[in-house]
C-alpha cells in the first residue's frame, strides 16, 4: 500500500528550499547520524554535503560500463566528432531520470521493484514483469563480465573463461562489503573503482588532444547514414540503463532509511541533486573523453569496434603504457559495474516477488550465462551488441513507471513532480523509447 501523502511543511521556506520541484525525505541509516544532522542543521555546508553523497555515484557507475565503453569509441573512431551531441543529450537526459529515481526512493522508502511489485496485484503481471526485469538485469551483467574477462585477457593473457570466473568472484567479495559493512563502506569501494576507471580512461586524451574545431561541430545534432543512427541509439541505449534506474531507487532507500519531516526532506533532495550532479559530470565527462580520444587518435583504424581491437588501436599509436592504462580502467568498470548490477538484480527480485536471496548467491548463479558464452568460444563483442539489444526492451518497463509514479499526489504527496519535470521526463521517455525501437529495428534489419 502507498504510504500516506506527506503534508506541507508548515514553516516556512526558504527561497532556496522553494525552488525545489522535486524533493526526498531525509532519512538515516546506522553510523549515518552526521548526515541527520547536517541535513536538520539547514542546507548542507560543502563538509556536511560529502555525508549525503554516494548512491548516485555508485548508480553512475552504470553509465560507465564496458558497454558504454564500446560504443563510444566505436563512434570516435568510426564517425570522428559527429555523435558528440548524442553522448551530452544522453548524459543530460540520464540526469533527470536518476534524480527521480532516488527522489522514489528517499520519499516512500521504498524502491521502484518494491511499488510496482505493490501495485501489480495479479499474480501473472508480476511474474512477467520480473521476468523481463530480470532478463535485463542479466544482459547487464552479461556485458560487465565479458568486459571484465577482455580486461584481464588484454593484461595478463588470462584465458576469457577464467577471466570471467575471476571477475565474478572479485565481484562477490564487493558484494560482501555490501552485506557485512552495510550501504557506506559499500559506496566506498564502488567509489575507489570509479576513480580508477575516470583514470584509466581519460588519461590518453592528454596524449592525443582533440580537435577544437571538430569538438565543436561535435556538439550541432546531425548524422551521417543510417549506420550512424544504429551508432546514436547503440549510445543511448547503453547510456540509460533499466537497472541503474531500479538500483538507484534502492540505494537512496537504503541510505536514508528513516522519513524526516517535509523541510528536511527538501533539504535532502537539494544533496540529492548534488550527488546526481557529480555522478552524472564524472560519468559524461569520461563518456565524452573516450569518443574524444578515439575521434583524435583512432579514426579510420580498423577493427576498433571492439573492446581489443580499441586496446590494441591505442597501443600502436600512443604506446603500451596508456594502453595498460586504458585496460586498468576497463577491468575496474567490469568489477564495479557487475557488483552493482548483482545489487539491481537482488532488488528487483525482492521487490516483485517479495523473495530475498543472498546476493552472494544470487551473483554465483548470475555468472552462469556470461560464463557458458566465455566457455563456448561466442564472439565476446558481438556478445555485447546483443546485451544491448536486450536491455532496449527493458528500458520502457523502467522509465515509464517511473516518470508516472513521480507525478503522484496519492504516492509522493507535496513531493510529486512539478509538471514541467513530468512533461520533460514523458519527452525523454518517448525520446528514448523510439531511439531504441530504431535500433531494434536496424540490427534486426
Amino acid at each position: 500500500m502507498p504510504k500516506k501523502p506527506m503534508t506541507a511543511d508548515p514553516v516556512p521556506l526558504s527561497s532556496s528550499d522553494a525552488t525545489s520541484d522535486d524533493t526526498t525525505a531525509e532519512r538515516s541509516a546506522p553510523g549515518d547520524d552526521a548526515a541527520c544532522r547536517a541535513a536538520r542543521a539547514g542546507r548542507p555546508t560543502p563538509v556536511r554535503l560529502l555525508w549525503l553523497l554516494g548512491p548516485a555515484l555508485v548508480a553512475g557507475i552504470a553509465y560507465l560500463d564496458p558497454g558504454n565503453v564500446a560504443s563510444n569509441m566505436s563512434a570516435g573512431a568510426s564517425y570522428g566528432y559527429l555523435l558528440l551531441w548524442v553522448v551530452v543529450a544522453g548524459n543530460v537526459m540520464a540526469w533527470l531520470v536518476q534524480y527521480l529515481s532516488a527522489k522514489l526512493g528517499i520519499v516512500t522508502g521504498k524502491s521502484l521493484p518494491e511499488i510496482l511489485g505493490a501495485r501489480l496485484t495479479r499474480p501473472l503481471a508480476r511474474r512477467l514483469y520480473w521476468v523481463q526485469a530480470e532478463l535485463v538485469a542479466m544482459a547487464t551483467d552479461l556485458a560487465e563480465i565479458i568486459g571484465g574477462a577482455v580486461a584481464l585477457n588484454l593484461l595478463f593473457n588470462v584465458p576469457l573463461l577464467l577471466g570471467g570466473v575471476i571477475t565474478g568472484v572479485v565481484s562477490m567479495i564487493v558484494l560482501s562489503v555490501q552485506n557485512r559493512r552495510g550501504p557506506r563502506s559499500f559506496e566506498g569501494v564502488i567509489i575507489a573503482l570509479l576513480v580508477i576507471i575516470t583514470v584509466g580512461f581519460t588519461v590518453g586524451i592528454f596524449f592525443a588532444p582533440p580537435d577544437a574545431a571538430g569538438v565543436l561541430g561535435g556538439l550541432v545534432p546531425r548524422f551521417s547514414g543510417s549506420d550512424s543512427v544504429l551508432l546514436a541509439a547503440s549510445i543511448l541505449g547503453a547510456t540509460i540503463m533499466p537497472h541503474a534506474i531500479y538500483a538507484h531507487s534502492a540505494l537512496a532507500r537504503d541510505r536514508f532509511p528513516e522519513l524526516r519531516a517535509p523541510s528536511d526532506t527538501r533539504r535532502l533532495l537539494w544533496a540529492t541533486k548534488w550527488d546526481v550532479t557529480l555522478a552524472l559530470t564524472i560519468a559524461g565527462t569520461v563518456n565524452v573523453v573516450l569518443l574524444l580520444l578515439a575521434a583524435s587518435a583512432l579514426q579510420g583504424v580498423q577493427g576498433t569496434d571492439t573492446l581489443e581491437g580499441a586496446y590494441r588501436a591505442l597501443y600502436d599509436s600512443l604506446g603500451p603504457v596508456i594502453a595498460t592504462i586504458f585496460a586498468v580502467g576497463l577491468l575496474a568498470s567490469g568489477l564495479a559495474s557487475t557488483s552493482v548490477g548483482a545489487y539491481a538484480g537482488a532488488e528487483i527480485m525482492h521487490g516483485l516477488l517479495n523473495l530475498r536471496m543472498s546476493l552472494l548467491l544470487r551473483r554465483s548463479i548470475s555468472l552462469i550465462p556470461a560464463l557458458f558464452i566465455l566457455g563456448v568460444g561466442f564472439d565476446p563483442t558481438q556478445a555485447l551488441v546483443l546485451s544491448q539489444v536486450v536491455l532496449s526492451f527493458g528500458i520502457p518497463f523502467a522509465l515509464i513507471p517511473l516518470v508516472w509514479l513521480t507525478a503522484q499526489r496519492g504516492l509522493l504527496g507535496v513531493f510529486r513532480n512539478r509538471w514541467f519535470t513530468t512533461v520533460i521526463g514523458a519527452l525523454c521517455a518517448v525520446l528514448l523509447v523510439t531511439l531504441n525501437i530504431v535500433l531494434l529495428v536496424l540490427v534486426f534489419a
